[in-house]
């Protein structure tokens, strides 16, 4: 059921239909500067989004500063022995929720972290532990999705579809499993499109098939990327740009 609290459903309410950009720069980027993601952040705001995803506690904080819109926080930490980076630990959701971040996105794929865990276990821990914070669960496929509805994520994306092993291979956005997810679990949570969408057509089909609002990134706020999406196509894909996409930092 979706959340009846009102502050909540006032912030979530709010947006609806509405573009979300996802603000993120690691230091070895080309295009990294110390404001960066801050420049990013009222560039968005500017155009008319609705909210910011931003990741690590330090750039959370400095959007927050600037940007008085809502921020879907996160902490990318990698671990060699593990394809779970997106807040991986309930240390790393507190220090996203101290940062000012009023929503926490959580990977909850059946993928096994660093510490040996189910990585979707984390959702009922964070929710116990932080329950003013409204959870975002990141999920590569439908069973994944379900599990989170059922467990009580506010928010749900298919933001992992093409990071886990079984999903690895792909090229662009499965539009008609995301329709599912809307149709099944829109009465019991917030579904938003999040991953591979590099248009605004493609950002208003989600729209027209049920999401609740669209984040989009690298197309958006990571000129590298774009570049390198041209170039791999111009060379007759002799590299794969997704493989700067996945890069650990």
């Amino acid at each position: 059921m979706k959340t009846a609290d009102e502050r909540k459903k006032a912030l979530l309410e709010g947006m609806k239909d509405g573009l979300i950009v996802s603000c993120q720069v690691q230091k070895d980027d080309p295009i990294y500067t110390e404001d960066m993601v801050v420049k990013m952040a009222e560039a968005a705001k500017w155009a008319g989004a609705v909210g910011i995803r931003a990741n690590s506690p330090e750039q959370i904080k400095a959007i927050k500063e600037k940007v008085d819109l809502p921020i879907i926080g996160l902490w990318k930490i990698w671990y060699e022995d593990s394809d779970v980076f997106i807040t991986p630990t309930l240390d790393a959701a507190k220090a996203v929720w101290e940062a000012g971040a009023e929503i926490i996105a959580l990977d909850c794929t059946a993928q096994i972290t660093h510490e040996k865990t189910v990585a979707w276990d984390l959702l009922d821990q964070v929710k116990k532990e932080i329950p003013e914070a409204i959870i975002f669960a990141d999920v590569s496929n439908y069973e994944e999705a379900k599990h989170a509805v059922e467990h009580g994520a506010d928010i749900v994306a298919p933001t992992l579809y093409g990071y886990t092993k079984e999903t690895a291979n792909i090229e662009g956005a499965d539009y008609r499993m995301f329709a599912k997810i809307c149709r099944d679990f829109k009465e019991d949570a917030y579904i938003m499109m999040e991953g591979h969408l590099y248009t605004p057509e493609d950002a208003m089909k989600c729209i027209y098939l049920g999401a609740h609002a669209v984040v989009v990134g690298s197309a958006i706020t990571r000129p590298h990327l774009t570049a390198k999406r041209f170039v791999d196509l111009l060379s007759g894909y002799q590299h794969n740009w997704r493989d700067a996409e996945k890069a650990k930092h």
